[in-house]
């Protein structure tokens, strides 16, 4: 059977700011720049999921199912919230709220939960128009 690829691209507005815990303010002024504070973005995450195109199901796995999973592990846990709030892994003293962290974090929430049929194979994580971050699952 042919291997497909199927992305989805969801949006959502959230907050966050990089600092680090045990760093004064000044450093982390120094190290992050405007990015130290907080600071909102329109994120764009696109996930890529692969697996057979079986002819008898249309397509490599329910849209239906991706949307609810991509629904319940991120927009409805991060619209119009702070990362850093939102999320205990990206709160004081933890992983540093960048868009690369995010993107693994999203690939962590996603992969465990995808049919055993379908692999997830991208995570794209845009902040705005001229950055973004990917991850393919790589350690």
């Amino acid at each position: 059977m042919p291997i497909s690829y199927l992305t989805r691209i969801v949006e959502f507005s959230a907050t966050h700011y990089i600092r680090r815990a045990d760093w004064p303010d000044e450093r982390n002024a120094r190290e992050f720049g405007r990015a130290a504070t907080e600071h909102g973005h329109r994120y764009q995450c696109r996930v890529t999921v692969k697996g057979s195109l079986a002819a008898d199901a249309g397509g490599v796995m329910s849209l239906e199912t991706l949307d609810r999973l991509l629904a319940e592990e991120i927009t409805r846990q991060l619209d119009g919230r702070s990362i850093n709030d939102a999320l205990p892994e990206f709160g004081p003293g933890r992983r540093l709220a960048t868009g690369e962290a995010l993107a693994v974090y999203v690939w962590e929430r996603i992969a465990p939960q995808l049919p055993h049929s379908v692999t997830l194979h991208a995570v794209r994580v845009q902040e705005g128009p001229h950055i973004y971050s990917e991850y393919f699952g790589e350690p």
